[in-house]
C-alpha cells in the first residue's frame, strides 16, 4: 500500500499518546487523543507543503493543530528553502504589534533546537507607506531589504503577534523562489506521492517526540509553582524574553502571578497543558496580553490561576487542568530584561483573595461572558484572515 508508511506511524503515534509518562487522568488522555488529530492534520500539511522550489507559507500551529506551547497571540508560518537558491518574499504589513521574521537550519527535533541562522522584526526593513515590503533572501545578499542564506538554511519562519485581538489587524505575505517565477512544478507521480506520505510519518512521530521531550529540558527541572526570572527565548528569537515555570494547585489554591505592566510593546501570559499545548483560549480565559488584561494602579499586573471561578477579571483559567504549564512572553524589545521585570508568585486559598490582592474588585457574570464573547468573535476573525 502507497500509504503504509504513514499507516504505520500513526500506530506508533497512537502508543506515544497512551503512554506519554504524565497521562493520569480520562482528561489527560482524551485531550492526548485530540492532540493527535491536530498533529496528523499537521504533518499531512507540513509534507505537502515541503516544496523548496515552489514554495509557500503555511500556518504551523492554529487553535486546531497546536504544538510547543504555541502562542494564542501569534500567528506562525513557516516555508521551506534551499540554501543555494534565492527567495522574494512579498507581502503587507497588517497592524500587529510584531511582525519578525527566522531563518532556521532545520526543524525541531527530540534532542535538538534548530540553529537560528537569522532573525529580525519589522524595524530592520523598508515598508511603503502603504504598507507593502519585498524582501529578498539568498546566499551572499547584503543591502535594504536584502538578508543572507547561511549553508544549512532551510526553512523561514514568520510571527505575526497581537496584542489587541479586537483591534489589530493581520497582513499578508507572499514566497517565490526567484528563479521560478513564471515556471510549473513537475506533476505528481507515484513515487512523489509515496515519499510524502512516508515523510508526514516522519514528521508526525518526530512532532509528538519532541513536544514530549521539551519540556523536560527547560521546564520540569524548576521548582513547581515557581516562574524563572526574565530570560532570552531559546531559539534565536534576539528580541523576545520568556519566564517559565509549571504549578500542580489543589482546586481551592490559587496561583498570584504579579508581574510589572512592561514597556516592551507586548507582553503576553498562557496556561499550557503537560501536552506542552496552550489550553482553550478561544472559549476560556487562559491567556492575557497587557492590553487585555487589568493593570492595577501600581502599576503592576496580578494574574490569578485557578479551578474555581475567584471573580476577578485576570482570572486565568485552568480548564480541569491540575498540573500544567505557565508562560510569560515580552517581544518587540529594545532593552535587557532583568530579575526586576519578572514575576512574583504567591499561592494562597481562592477563599482569601479579597484579602491578598490590594485592589480586589469582582467582575459580573455579564461582563466576564462578554470577554469571552469578545475572544471568540476575534479569533474567529483572525483566522478568516
Amino acid at each position: 500500500m502507497l500509504t503504509q508508511p504513514f499507516a504505520d506511524a500513526l500506530a506508533e503515534a497512537e502508543r506515544i499518546i497512551s503512554g506519554a509518562p504524565h497521562v493520569r487522568t480520562p482528561q489527560d488522555l482524551a485531550e492526548g487523543y485530540d492532540y493527535l488529530a491536530g498533529s496528523i492534520r499537521a504533518a499531512i500539511q507540513m509534507a505537502w507543503a515541503y516544496e523548496r522550489d515552489f514554495p509557500y507559507f503555511v500556518q504551523s500551529t492554529g487553535p486546531y493543530t497546536k504544538m510547543g506551547l504555541d502562542n494564542p497571540d501569534t500567528l506562525y508560518f513557516h516555508a521551506w528553502l534551499r540554501d543555494d537558491a534565492e527567495y522574494v518574499v512579498t507581502g503587507r504589513r497588517g497592524t500587529t504589534t510584531d511582525l519578525s521574521f527566522q531563518v532556521l537550519a532545520g526543524d525541531y527535533s527530540p534532542v535538538d533546537v534548530p540553529d537560528s541562522l537569522a532573525a529580525f522584526d519589522d524595524r530592520a526593513i523598508d515598508i511603503d507607506p502603504d504598507g507593502r515590503f519585498t524582501l529578498r533572501f539568498g546566499p551572499g545578499l547584503r543591502g535594504p531589504n536584502a538578508f543572507p542564506l547561511a549553508p544549512g538554511s532551510a526553512m523561514l519562519v514568520v510571527r505575526e503577534v497581537y496584542s489587541d485581538w479586537s483591534a489589530e489587524e493581520r497582513g499578508t505575505l507572499r514566497i517565490q523562489r526567484a528563479d521560478r517565477v513564471g515556471e510549473a512544478p513537475r506533476p505528481l507521480t507515484q513515487d512523489a506521492l509515496t515519499k510524502r506520505y512516508g515523510v508526514a510519518g516522519k514528521i508526525l512521530i518526530s512532532r509528538l517526540k519532541t513536544f514530549l521531550a521539551f519540556p523536560e529540558r527547560f521546564y520540569l527541572g524548576l521548582p513547581v509553582n515557581t516562574l524563572t526570572a526574565p530570560r532570552l527565548t531559546p531559539g534565536g528569537l534576539t528580541t523576545q524574553y520568556s519566564s517559565v515555570g509549571h504549578y500542580d494547585l489543589d482546586d481551592d489554591q490559587a496561583m498570584v502571578i504579579t508581574v510589572p505592566a512592561s514597556d516592551a510593546p507586548y507582553q503576553g501570559i498562557q496556561l499550557g497543558s503537560l501536552w506542552y499545548l496552550s489550553l482553550d483560549y478561544i472559549n476560556h480565559q487562559t491567556s492575557l496580553t497587557a492590553h487585555q488584561a487589568v493593570i492595577d494602579p501600581d502599576g503592576l499586573i496580578r494574574y490569578v490561576v485557578s479551578e474555581r471561578d475567584p471573580g476577578v477579571a485576570n482570572w486565568l483559567e485552568r480548564t480541569g487542568h491540575r498540573r500544567g504549564y505557565a508562560q510569560i512572553r515580552w517581544q518587540r524589545l529594545s532593552r535587557e530584561m532583568t530579575p526586576a521585570d519578572g514575576p512574583r508568585i504567591d499561592i494562597v486559598p481562592v477563599d482569601g483573595l479579597p484579602k491578598e490582592l490590594p485592589y480586589y474588585q469582582r467582575i459580573e457574570p455579564a461582563a466576564w461572558k462578554a470577554r469571552i464573547a469578545a475572544r471568540q468573535a476575534a479569533v474567529a476573525t483572525r483566522m478568516l484572515g
